[in-house]
């Protein structure tokens, strides 16, 4: 999941190199939601060995109410601290 720097929305999507995509965000080379909110922090993420696994999740984490996903994130990352940055 990544945020922007007022933690006001949250972009969640599925790669298979977390560093590549984010900085892709961060550089505002992709067209879409995370460039237009400037969401480029790392704030949680899961490994899947599975494409499909990964692509289930996504889409449940997506129906997710956004109190449930900050809990979420809470758990792993309370600081909500740039993951890849830190």
């Amino acid at each position: 999941m990544l945020t922007n720097k007022s933690h006001s929305t949250l972009y969640i999507g599925v790669t298979n190199d977390v560093y590549r995509r984010t900085s892709e965000h961060s550089e505002q080379v992709v067209d879409g939601f995370a460039e237009r909110y400037k969401a480029d922090i790392l704030v949680y993420a899961e490994e899947y060995s599975s494409i499909n696994d990964a692509l289930a999740r996504e889409k449940q984490l997506k129906k997710w109410r956004r109190e449930k996903k900050e809990n979420l994130i809470n758990q792993m990352n309370p600081q909500w601290k740039d993951l890849l940055r830190e």
